[in-house]
């Protein structure tokens, strides 16, 4: 009665190990029952990470405080310490300090002249910061249509083994052509709503670093058409 037991408890041991190892091998392989299509889907999922990745860096790169940025600029411009102004934008290697030394450059000059030139900078630097954000777009639109494609195909070749078999069929047989339709398309939308979200959140902030750029450009044009204070003559220094 024992060894029954025994027995019984041991093959049920090696069902159920036998299912995990048939589900581990389908879990490993259920992308490739996609078709031909899941490579170029993969390889848009890569070149997505890395869009990704490079734009996240550059908008690190390009982040600052603009508050603090003005600031010094308005120290140096009210010390008259323009050299010291462009030295100061220099070394911070930020859109808006290019921006802002675009503008100290032509200080002298017509301020519809300075201001043209700022504005040129901010369009410039606004263009860099969007450079590659559209792949992400495009991506977000081609990898569900690869995933429909799939699908389409999928269907094809279900249709033609129904054709073959003269209708005389079974899920089993249709079962390639269902697995290339479905996961292609599983696939392909998953890609897809990935890359259209990132794109969403990057191009969001690039816009709040253009906003900052105009509203800095804005306040340093401002700041050179306020006229410098009247010093005080000496019967007003009495009272």
């Amino acid at each position: 009665m024992a060894y029954l037991l025994v027995q019984q408890v041991a093959e049920a041991v090696q069902d159920s190990s036998t299912v995990s190892e048939v589900e581990s091998v389908s879990q490993l392989d259920i992308l490739f029952q996609g078709g031909w299509i899941i490579i170029p889907i993969f390889l848009l999922s890569i070149l997505a990470v890395y869009l990704l990745i490079d734009r996240l860096r550059t908008i690190q790169r390009a982040s600052a405080d603009r508050n603090e940025i003005m600031a010094k600029i308005r120290d140096f411009v009210s010390a008259g310490n323009i050299d010291g102004a462009g030295a100061y934008c220099d070394v911070q290697q930020k859109p808006i300090t290019r921006i802002l030394k675009h503008g100290l450059e032509r200080l002298g000059r017509p301020i519809s002249e300075i201001q043209d030139a700022v504005n040129s900078a901010g369009k410039h630097e606004a263009f860099l910061l969007e450079t590659r954000t559209d792949l992400l777009a495009t991506i977000a639109g081609i990898a569900p249509m690869l995933g429909f494609l799939g699908t389409v195909t999928g269907m094809i070749k279900a249709f033609q083994t129904i054709q073959n078999l003269q209708g005389s069929v079974n899920p089993g047989v249709l079962a390639g052509g269902i697995w290339e339709a479905l996961v292609s398309t599983a696939a392909g939308l998953t890609v897809g709503i990935i890359a259209f979200f990132f794109y969403n959140f990057i191009l969001n902030r690039i816009r709040r670093l253009v906003n900052d750029m105009e509203q800095s450009a804005t306040e340093f044009i401002d700041m050179l058409q306020t006229p410098a204070p009247a010093p005080r003559s000496s019967h007003e220094e009495s009272f």
